[in-house]
């Protein structure tokens, strides 16, 4: 039910942009996440666009650099991710669900995911 795209290979310094498409569910209506892995890592929490509100919320690791998005007309959301370093790459996963703020950072917390997609950034 959730579409991740447009992970690749850039350099140190460069610019992508995520997107997550939604089927079967609103995204107005859930929380919209975006965790990341690494081998051997557990999932991290990078940013989330709140449901209700539209608050986002960002990674100290991130702050600054990425920005989360929704359009609730296109029932998509994004990640625009500038200034990557070599240490942003992962398989970034898109996720939906309904936290508690004190869980929001909690990938147990969402019940929706997309399948991964991988960015991989060059020093």
């Amino acid at each position: 039910q959730l579409q991740a795209s447009g992970g690749g290979l850039v350099q140190a310094g460069g610019s992508l942009r995520l997107s997550c498409a939604a089927s079967g569910l609103t995204f107005r209506s859930y929380t919209v996440t975006w965790f990341r892995q690494t081998p051997g890592k557990e999932r991290e929490f990078v940013a989330a666009f709140r449901g209700s509100g539209g608050s986002t919320y960002y990674s100290d690791s991130v702050k600054g650099r990425f920005t989360v998005s929704r359009d609730n007309i296109k029932n998509a959301a994004y990640l625009q991710m500038n200034s990557l370093k070599p240490e942003d790459t992962a398989v970034y996963y898109c996720a939906a669900g309904r936290p508690v703020i004190t869980g929001l950072m909690m990938s147990n917390q969402y019940g929706y995911w997309g399948q991964g997609t991988q960015v991989t950034v060059s020093s």
